[in-house]
């Protein structure tokens, strides 16, 4: 897979340190189409257990019982977790080297799921036939790809088991949107999400919402920038490309805006340019497999040399966010508690 490209020739390294999706599109056919589909408010379970979704491609997924086999990319079934839906299966990184759940676990419980790959492009299709999914959960960053699928070695051998699939937007959407089709997906699935622990998450999320617009507005003028670091490069991320740092962008955060490249995710940087845009504030990449600050101090003279970095205001960026409303809260939260805090510390 280190060698796939979308069709503006995007590396994985990148693409995966800014968040998006790799590899050429391909649409589940097994998943049935669109025609006279109900709208996604009026999707969920059927009368007797039945099951209909349309997913954010506009396929509508049906089935005669709620499915019970589900196998989803790892931050989905995070966040299905915690409306109350197990999973089966999941994909993505799950385990880290020494044992512990990966970040995008969440609350998972990774003992109690059949991993099916850990990495990108490792996806066991014969644990996956062997689980008899019914159903087929991932995340959406380009339209019609699934997340840790397409482009895969693995992707024709999973179609062709044809089961029934539902991808979500990560990007072409915004938090808050993102969390509400989780939500449908969950309430589709079985999930009482008028539950108290669901309307009382809500209730947090939108107050951390308000929170970060009101300190945008008392400590204005903090530019912040979006960053992913490897050993030869600095990301940049556009952040209106993803669902995150575009809501955050209509909550009023004032972000760097870097040169897209040609897909628009971000833009290269070599760390001897990694001055090129000043910024207040630096959210970076907090996934496993990407360069960390602790990393970045010891590594790169030209990173030391940031105000942002200078005056201690770097924070992680969940570049992936586990859209349920009691992961998304504290995201928000930080960055407002950041800006709050923040400093100018550029002209």
């Amino acid at each position: 897979m280190s060698h796939a490209r979308t069709p503006a020739q995007l590396t994985r390294r990148g693409l995966l340190a800014a968040g998006g999706a790799v590899g050429l599109g391909a649409v589940l056919a097994a998943c049935g189409d669109d025609k006279g589909g109900k709208k996604s408010s009026d999707t969920g379970a059927g009368a007797g257990g039945s099951f209909v979704f349309k997913d954010d491609r506009g396929t509508e997924v049906k089935a005669d019982k709620i499915p019970a086999n589900i196998v989803a990319f790892t931050g989905t079934a995070a966040a299905l977790y915690d409306y109350g839906i197990q999973v089966k299966g999941v994909f993505g990184p799950t385990e880290t080297a020494d044992g512990k759940p990966d970040v995008q676990a969440g609350d998972l419980d990774i003992s109690k799921v059949e991993i099916l790959g850990n990495a990108w492009d490792k996806f066991s299709v014969e644990k996956y036939a062997a689980l008899g999914a019914d159903l087929l959960v991932t995340d959406m960053w380009i339209k019609d790809q699934g997340w840790y699928i397409t482009g895969t070695a693995a992707e024709k051998k999973i179609l062709q088991l044809k089961v029934p699939s539902a991808y979500l937007w990560a990007a072409e959407t915004t938090m808050d949107k993102a969390l509400a089709r989780r939500v449908d997906l969950a309430a589709a699935l079985g999930a009482d999400v008028k539950d108290a622990k669901v309307t009382d998450a809500k209730a947090a999320f939108e107050k951390a919402a308000a929170r970060l617009r009101a300190a945008v507005k008392a400590n204005p003028g903090i530019k912040v920038l979006v960053g992913s670091g490897s050993a030869d490069l600095f990301y940049a991320s556009v952040p209106k490309m993803s669902a995150d740092t575009r809501y955050f962008k209509e909550l009023g955060v004032e972000f760097v805006e870097p040169k897209a490249n040609a897909q628009g995710f971000f833009e290269e940087l070599s760390w001897e340019n990694v001055d090129k845009y000043e910024a207040d504030v630096i959210m970076m990449d907090n996934r496993t497999g990407t360069l960390q600050p602790a990393d970045l101090d010891k590594s790169k003279p030209t990173w030391k040399q940031l105000p942002a970095v200078k005056a201690g205001q770097v924070i992680p960026r969940v570049t992936e966010p586990i859209y349920s409303y009691a992961k998304c809260t504290p995201i928000l939260d930080d960055l407002a508690k950041a800006i709050e805090d923040a400093k100018k510390v550029t002209k």
